[in-house]
């Protein structure tokens, strides 16, 4: 499985942005895909999450209500969607695949900067 995000950038507090995760290979209902973020000097942490087949999702509190996860299965692309972005969001982004059987996430995208300027 292979990973690409785009979509990162710089936006001014309060903007609205969407980051794209193109996967290829073995995908489907065999994986549930995600979202991880990794500030400067902090652990990466968990962000999102979607089930393939069944589009279930699943949130952090720190983004709960501002962050919007879907997928495109045709595509075979998964978005995440900012709204009401803050400072403190500034991260690299990576999008993940979590195996169902292990859920281990196992593939991971080289990450897309997104910048948020007060």
């Amino acid at each position: 499985v292979q990973l690409a995000e785009s979509g990162g950038g710089l936006v001014q507090a309060g903007g609205s942005l969407r980051l794209s995760c193109a996967a290829s290979g073995r995908t489907g209902s065999s994986y549930a895909m995600g979202w991880f973020r990794q500030a400067p000097g902090k652990e990466r942490e968990f962000v999102a999450r979607i089930a393939w087949n069944s589009g279930i999702t699943y949130y952090a509190n720190s983004v709960k209500g501002r962050f919007t996860i879907s997928r495109d299965s045709a595509k075979n692309t998964v978005y995440l969607q900012f709204y009401s972005l803050k400072p403190e969001d500034t991260a690299v982004y990576y999008c993940a695949a979590q195996s169902v059987a292990s859920g281990t996430w196992d593939y991971w995208g080289q990450g897309t900067q997104v910048t948020v300027s007060s």
